[in-house]
């Protein structure tokens, strides 16, 4: 996209984290927002937080993984906002333990959440995105969705499952005008493993202590995406670490499987 100002954005899961600090970004680059939580009342104080910058937010209270109010939510948007030129589908959540002990339940949940969600924004949105003469859509991705970690089975499952999606979506979208970028953060200073779900509260926080160690600044991803969209990158990853991670597993598949499992012997959940 040649700009960012005027343009209407929507992004998921913009009550914290990511979508957050992304809504704040996009906003100081000119764009009007329509923001989508299931948190109605954080959206609230989003919304405050965003007064100053004189852009026009709408709020969507929503789970992304009701395909029906996913499905309603364009005319809601268009109502509001009457165009819609770009949507950010970021909402995530987190299932912590070895696959042995999580629920199925569990990984049905955030299969709801991480791979449906994203499908039921872009086949939500994208009739209306064809529409304008340049659109794009941003999938967030995750460095675990380049290698699978140990009790990471679910959430590394939906991770890989957004990233064969968006690759096979942004083939078929060549030639549109509706370009296609996948994130691949690595750990980010949010709270998505402590709000998520865990197989014991001492293997959440034990997963979380190792998170927030290494954890790149919501602020610093948001910028990048934006990056990512004014260049129409194909993919945008974040950390140093995780660029060698994804050139590991580029030249040997083998090798970096092996480097991982060693890895996670050393992990502490």
């Amino acid at each position: 996209m040649n700009t960012l100002m005027d343009r209407t954005a929507v992004v998921t899961g913009a009550a914290s984290g990511i979508g957050k600090a992304l809504a704040q970004r996009l906003a100081e680059e000119g764009c009007h927002l329509a923001l989508v939580d299931i948190d109605g009342e954080a959206l609230e104080r989003v919304r405050a937080e965003l007064a100053p910058t004189g852009r026009t937010v709408s709020l969507h209270v929503a789970n992304v993984a009701d395909r029906l109010r996913m499905l309603a939510l364009p005319e809601e948007v268009l109502a509001a906002h009457g165009h819609v030129h770009l949507i950010v589908n970021n909402a995530g959540v987190s299932v912590a333990g070895r696959f042995e002990d999580v629920p199925l339940e569990d990984m049905d949940w955030i299969f709801g959440v991480n791979f449906w969600g994203v499908v039921h924004g872009c086949k939500a949105f994208l009739p209306y995105l064809r529409r304008e003469p340049e659109a794009h859509i941003v999938n967030m991705c995750s460095s675990f969705g380049l290698l699978g970690f140990a009790g990471k089975t679910g959430y590394s499952a939906t991770k890989f499952a957004v990233r064969g999606f968006s690759e096979a979506l942004r083939a078929e979208l060549l030639g549109s005008p509706v370009g296609l970028t996948v994130v691949y953060p690595g750990a980010v200073d949010t709270n998505i493993v402590r709000t998520g779900r865990a197989v014991s509260d001492a293997q959440r926080e034990a997963e979380a202590r190792f998170i927030t160690g290494r954890a790149i600044p919501a602020s610093r991803v948001a910028s990048r995406i934006v990056r990512g969209i004014q260049r129409e990158s194909a993919r945008v990853l974040v950390g140093l670490d995780y660029h060698l991670v994804d050139w590991m597993a580029r030249l040997s598949p083998e090798m970096s499987q092996a480097v991982t499992a060693r890895l996670s012997q050393r992990m502490p959940f």
